[in-house]
């Protein structure tokens, strides 16, 4: 009885012993000496921006409704029909990439992106 209990407490220490992290069934292992590198976060240059116009600052519709045929009214949103579009700015001497709706385009089409971004007050040496 005594030496089934001492087996099977050796057979429990080599087992406790084989998984340690000095090494497996006896080698040796040598522990790395430098710590793992920490990867640092990467700043993205892409942003979240909302689905704005930037001449204009038109905005969706959030107060729409679905009718349906039987008469439910579900809610939608009217979203605006936003362009990216890169316009040639003749007093910077410079293209700018601007978010803007058809109306806007339509807008900077009849007097020219400089006198339109002066009427909705728009800084173009931002974009």
């Amino acid at each position: 009885m005594v030496s089934l209990r001492l087996t099977a407490l050796m057979a429990v220490v080599a087992c406790a012993n084989a998984f340690t992290p000095s090494g497996f069934m006896g080698v040796s292992v040598a522990a790395p000496s430098a710590p793992a590198a920490v990867r640092q976060p990467v700043k993205s240059t892409l942003e979240m921006r909302a689905r704005n116009c930037d001449l204009t600052g038109k905005k969706p519709n959030r107060q729409a409704m679905v009718v349906t045929f039987s008469h439910k009214r579900n809610k939608k949103v009217q979203h605006v029909n936003l362009q990216k579009r890169r316009l040639w700015w003749e007093e910077g001497n410079r293209f700018v990439t601007l978010r803007i709706s058809t109306k806007a385009l339509r807008t900077i089409e009849k007097y020219g992106l400089e006198t339109a971004a002066k009427k909705y007050e728009l800084d173009l040496s931002k974009y």
